[in-house]
């Protein structure tokens, strides 16, 4: 089923909103994550669980805290590590956050609001 001409409108203006987003290209373009931290970081889950299980089954409640709290951290390890990021994705993102964050952080949120609404307005958009 075709989109109507309104959502193709619709959809141009998000796309266009999106490329335009500093942020969210940031995110986009970092790479996966290290696979060698993960796997340690779930084999740290693995063997926090079975500290967990050893404390529950000896009646040793601090074993079994321990145990927890291993499990955390190593899930917030793998988790929580940096990811990698391309260097050309680095150097786009860098200009557009300085050219974007200029002018957008003097003035209030509501006045930017009203700026982009009326922009969308002059487009047709609205």
């Amino acid at each position: 089923m075709p989109l109507s001409e309104y959502e193709q409108r619709v959809l141009d203006q998000l796309e266009r909103d999106l490329g335009a987003d500093p942020k969210l290209g940031r995110t986009m373009s970092k790479g996966p994550r290290q696979r060698g931290r993960i796997a340690i970081g779930g084999l740290g889950v693995v063997v926090g669980l079975a500290v967990v299980l050893a404390g529950v089954s000896f009646n040793v409640i601090p074993l079994g805290i321990a145990g927890f709290a291993l499990m955390i951290a190593a899930a917030m390890w793998a988790l929580l590590s940096p990811r990698k990021s391309t260097a050309r994705a680095g150097k786009a993102s860098n200009g557009t956050r300085q050219a974007a964050g200029k002018g957008s952080r003097k003035q209030p949120f509501m006045r930017r609001v009203e700026e982009r609404l009326e922009r969308r307005r002059e487009q047709g958009d609205l």
